[in-house]
């Protein structure tokens, strides 16, 4: 194939000094041709020597471009750089993974032969001693072309992967309404569910090119030493829940029970996580969480994609949620 196809892919950094050059040198290092593909770095108002680093790097490669804004979180960052990109094709990487050499040359060949909207890649995670970490989504054995609805039913059934980091989506999607909402930590699930009806197809390589790092102390896991921390992911996957069930009776009718089914399995995560000593009516969304649960007990019953045990937590907690978890934490040893 004639390379000809524009790519640019956005980096989010924020003080992330010891990590955003080992990712940039493996964007920098794509066997796709430089005079095509920019990397757009936004420092996201950084206190450590990120800045300087992502100037440095500027330097370094001719297709680098570096940007500096005030801190307003991973989602600001990329549809900061949305704003500037020039490609055709859009990509985002975080600062802590990295990525191979052959990935986004990989991407663009199947979005061009495919003509899809949407090109994906599958990942592997690594953990900070190098151990390789069970796959969080399973690759298929050979390239797999989906419609959205099938995409979308893979999300609600936990088996697909909603990460914009494994994709190459075409730019023209990024409409001023589809950006990353700000603010919170479930964004690319939400920018994905809002975009899947605008997508023609989505095709799915086999190839493990993306490299997630996975660090212990990033994201959902800081704080941990603190009992009474309660990640604000919780609450935005239940949010989300509520936005895709939404979604899907509007665009995939067929597909109301698996969203049902989503709900619920969020919000019985949700409840296994709460801290006891949050679990209480002043808490109102702990509270709502609790009262449709209840409410919804014949449905969760009846629903054919619930397992047995999934169906068994939500029923017990649904008559006792505080004491339930007081036994779920004795028995994990919390």
């Amino acid at each position: 194939m004639g390379n000809k196809h524009t790519v640019s892919v956005i980096v989010p950094a924020y003080n992330i000094e010891d990590l955003i050059e080992k990712c940039v040198d493996s964007l920098a290092g794509q066997d796709y041709p430089a005079e095509l593909f920019e990397i757009i770095l936004v420092d996201d108002g950084s206190t450590d020597s990120t800045p300087d680093k992502v100037d440095e790097l500027s330097r370094k490669y001719p297709n680098v471009r570096a940007i500096h804004k005030e801190n307003g979180g991973s989602s600001s960052a990329r549809n900061a750089g949305i704003d500037i990109a020039c490609g055709e094709y859009i990509g985002f990487v975080d600062s802590d993974d990295y990525v191979s050499e052959n990935m986004y040359s990989s991407l663009v060949e199947a979005a061009v032969r495919t003509g899809a909207d949407m090109v994906q890649v599958s990942r592997d995670e690594i953990s900070e001693s190098g151990e390789r970490l069970p796959d969080v989504v399973v690759p298929p054995g050979e390239e797999t072309v989906i419609s959205p609805g099938e995409h979308m039913r893979t999300l609600l059934m936990h088996t697909g992967d909603a990460s914009f980091c494994t994709k190459l989506t075409r730019r023209s999607l990024f409409t001023n309404k589809m950006r990353f909402p700000e603010g919170e930590l479930n964004e690319d699930f939400y920018l994905m569910i809002h975009m899947l009806p605008l997508v023609n197809r989505l095709v799915i390589l086999p190839g493990q090119y993306y490299h997630v790092f996975y660090r212990t102390g990033s994201n959902s896991r800081k704080k941990s030493e603190d009992r009474d921390y309660f990640p604000p992911v919780f609450t935005d996957i239940v949010r989300n829940a509520d936005v895709a069930l939404s979604l899907v009776r509007e665009n995939y009718p067929e597909l109301v029970e698996v969203a049902e089914r989503f709900g619920y399995v969020q919000r019985l995560d949700y409840l296994l996580h709460i801290p006891i000593s949050l679990m209480n009516k002043e808490n109102r969304f702990y509270e709502g969480v609790s009262q449709r649960i209840r409410a919804d007990m014949h449905k969760i019953l009846t629903n054919k994609y619930l397992t047995a045990k999934q169906k068994a937590y939500l029923f017990v907690l649904s008559l006792n949620p505080k004491a339930i978890r007081k036994l779920h934490a004795r028995i994990r040893g919390l």
